[in-house]
């Protein structure tokens, strides 16, 4: 799957500098649950390569660990490639791909979870005051239904 976007180097500029960040991760997934896990993180985003490439830093020391993602922007295709790292694994996650259109990011990728095969969606929107909602979805069967497995909603960090 793919949406025709925008593809620019500026795409991601709304989440450079630092941020505080309210999690919300489902406590089980695959198996219809609605509780959920609540932690505070920290994150700072920064650009390389003329903006063609990006980085974050996200740390929990709520939870115990922390992560990267690294997103890549292919300038013939126009299309973003996401991938993620966490300190538990110190393994590059397989990426999800995508792109912007009007004001909404959506990048898909395939995965394991818990030695279940998943499609992952990742979604990026604003609320209305500008502030940027990240989300993570998987689906068990080809993308006929998803399951919103992780939220974070971003504040800037003082």
């Amino acid at each position: 799957m793919d949406i025709t976007g925008r593809g620019q180097v500026s795409d991601f500029d709304f989440l450079l500098g630092n941020w505080t960040v309210e999690n919300r991760r489902l406590k089980q997934r695959h198996v219809g649950s609605d509780e959920w896990d609540i932690f505070p993180a920290t994150q700072q985003f920064w650009k390389l390569l003329g903006g063609v490439m990006n980085v974050d830093e996200f740390n929990c020391p709520a939870r115990g660990f922390s992560g990267a993602s690294i997103r890549t922007l292919d300038q013939t295709t126009r299309r973003w490639s996401i991938y993620w790292v966490n300190s538990a694994s110190g393994i590059m996650f397989p990426p999800v791909h995508g792109q912007f259109c009007n004001d909404q990011g959506i990048f898909y990728g395939t995965d394991e979870d818990n030695g279940v095969h998943v499609d992952v969606r990742f979604t990026w929107s604003f609320q209305l005051d500008g502030r940027p909602l990240w989300s993570q979805a998987y689906s068990t069967d080809v993308g006929a239904n998803w399951e919103t497995n992780w939220t974070m909603d971003f504040t800037r960090a003082s």
